[in-house]
Formats: structure tokens, C-alpha cells, sequence
């Protein structure tokens, strides 16, 4: 049965139910609904909108599917303005959305457009960011490759799924800075439209560095063709990464935490927004969510609705400060 009221809401029936949800205009969910991922396939946004978009419809809020439609380009900046200009009322649509979002707006990447024309929903999770190389790599710590940097700048090149500037690319800069890296615009990063591109040019041996988050390199961890040198988090995450070292460990302060939520359009009906703001809410308990987590890396992180969008807008001035701080802006 199609879940059309959250599970915090009271079950009303009968005549009662015609009268209140007449008056509160309360909001029923079409059969399917859209997720947007700002990337090609393969990406930490892609990630987002496939495993909630399952879970979704497994936990019977939808009775037909979610739809994952992948639009690429401008480190999310086409999709942010196709919500804003042709969705700006479409109460079925949810765009994937992180730190990276954040990043892109708090450097005025999206020209025009800007956090208050959007509604932000909430946060499943937060994804840490990592530095990876090919498992034929010279490089087998992120000492050896913080040491090649600081002899020369452009000795190593990285690879990531977010726009030049963007939060892969801010990732490197923060990690290289807290290790007194000096010409911090010399370090050379190459820009691709999702993680997954990135990735394959690292394994092939055409770039020297991944740099993106935990989530997106498992298969090619298991695989043994990816070997990563640091996860930029407070302590080692979980099994089954626990293996892998922080960039702490190894002396460096970087801690590059990637939330993973979503947004939906600025002008959506109130009571949609709602509807899904408690559903994520719901969602993020649930044990196959839990799972989903475990499995991919993601770690507890969760806000929704207005302390969500609170903390977008705190999170955007604190990168715009950060990126005036490393020479990205002005």
C-alpha cells in the first residue's frame, strides 16, 4: 500500500480524514517520482539517487519506481538551474545534492542562482572523502605523495568527478595546505563529469591520483586495481574499510566530510515538501537504509528541513571563506 501520509502523521479516517485533509491540503505522491543526479552514472550522486530511490519504493512509498535521470555538467550546475527555470513547482522531483553543492554555490559557480531558490529536504548520510592511486602506483602512502608536492606542485596529478575548484578538487588543496604544500594553484587537478570517469583514468594509469569519496571506489578496491592511501576522517571508518588509514594517521589534519541529501524545487507545495522531509526522515531508520550505509561506507549524519537548511547556509559561507583562504576566488 503507497505510503501517502508519513508514519508520524495521525491515521484519520472516514469523514473526518475528507474535512482535515481538504483544509491542510495535505499531500498524496504521484504513483513514481524523479531523482535527478547531477552526474553521469557511476558518482557519488548517481550512488544517491539509485540506493534511496530503491529504498523508497521497497519501503512502499511509491507504488510504481523512482526514476533516476542523470544530468551532467557544471559540477551540478546544469541540474540546479533546470530545477530553478523548468521544475520550479514540480512537486515529484528530488535532486541529489553534498558538500560538493555547497561548494559550487559558495564560489558563485552557478551564475545567477543561488541557495534560497531551492528547498533543501535532508541528509542520509556523509561520505569521506579519500586519495587513491592505481594499484601500480610508485605512491603507496599520502606522505610520498604530500612529500612529491612539496619538491614541486605539479608533480602529481589527481583526478575527480567534481568541476574544477569543486569539492574533489578542494579536497586535495585543504589536504595539501594543512601539510604546508606552498604554490597551492600549481597542484594540478583534471575535472570529470562523475567519479566514475575519473576513476577509470587513475586505474588505467592515465592520471596519478583519485581523489572523491569512499563510497564510489569499493568495486575497484575489491577488484585490488585501486589502492588508497588516506581517508580524510576523524578515525578509521568501519569494516570494510577499516583498513584503510586516515590522513591524521599519517600527520595531516584533512577531515573532508561529504554529505549525501537532496533538494527540491523552490516553489514545490508546502505540504510536498513536507511529505518529504518526514519521509527522509523515516527513510534514514529504517534497517535497509542502515544496511545501504554499512555497505557503501556512509556514515551517521542526518538533518532535515529548516535546521537543514540552516546548515547549508552556514556550510556555503564557511567554503566561501575556505576558498578565499586557498586563492580559489576572490
Amino acid at each position: 500500500m503507497l505510503k501517502t501520509l508519513s508514519l508520524k502523521s495521525v491515521l484519520i479516517t472516514g469523514a473526518a480524514a475528507l474535512t482535515i485533509a481538504g483544509q491542510a491540503h495535505a499531500f498524496e505522491p504521484a504513483r513514481s517520482a524523479e531523482c535527478i543526479a547531477p552526474a553521469n552514472p557511476g558518482g557519488g550522486w548517481d550512488f544517491t539517487c539509485r540506493s534511496v530511490g530503491k529504498v523508497l519504493v521497497d519501503q512502499k512509498y511509491f507504488s510504481g519506481n523512482v526514476q533516476t535521470v542523470n544530468m551532467s555538467g557544471a559540477g551540478g550546475g546544469v541540474a540546479f538551474a533546470h530545477t530553478v527555470s523548468k521544475r520550479a513547482s514540480d512537486d515529484n522531483l528530488i535532486v541529489a545534492a553534498s558538500t560538493a553543492t555547497t561548494t559550487r554555490l559558495a564560489q558563485g559557480q552557478f551564475p545567477g542562482m543561488n541557495a534560497d531558490q531551492v528547498k533543501w529536504v535532508g541528509t542520509l548520510g556523509a561520505d569521506y572523502g579519500i586519495i587513491a592511486v592505481g594499484k601500480e602506483s610508485k605512491y603507496t602512502s599520502l606522505s610520498q605523495v604530500i612529500d612529491a608536492l612539496k619538491k614541486d606542485p605539479g608533480a602529481v596529478k589527481f583526478a575527480g568527478g567534481s568541476a574544477s575548484g569543486g569539492w574533489d578538487h578542494l579536497k586535495v588543496l585543504m589536504t595539501a595546505q594543512k601539510a604546508n604544500v606552498e604554490k597551492l594553484p600549481n597542484i594540478r587537478y583534471l575535472a570529470f563529469s562523475g567519479g566514475s570517469e575519473a576513476l577509470v583514468q587513475v586505474v588505467g594509469g592515465h592520471v596519478d591520483a583519485f581523489t572523491g569519496d569512499i563510497s564510489e571506489v569499493k568495486g575497484f578496491m575489491d577488484s585490488g586495481d585501486l589502492r588508497v592511501l588516506a581517508v580524510l576522517s576523524e578515525e578509521r571508518l568501519p569494516a570494510p574499510f577499516d583498513s584503510i588509514p586516515t590522513a591524521m594517521e599519517q600527520g595531516i589534519d584533512s577531515v573532508a566530510p561529504n554529505w549525501r541529501g537532496f533538494y527540491v524545487p523552490g516553489k514545490a507545495d508546502t505540504a510536498s515538501y513536507d511529505w518529504w522531509v518526514d519521509t527522509i526522515d523515516e527513510l534514514y531508520t529504517t534497517q535497509e537504509w542502515k544496511d545501504v550505509m554499512t555497505k557503501n561506507g556512509l556514515m551517521p549524519f542526518h538533518k532535515s528541513g529548516a535546521k537543514f537548511t540552516e546548515f547549508v547556509k552556514n556550510q556555503t559561507l564557511d567554503i566561501k571563506i575556505l576558498s578565499q583562504d586557498i586563492g580559489l576566488i576572490r
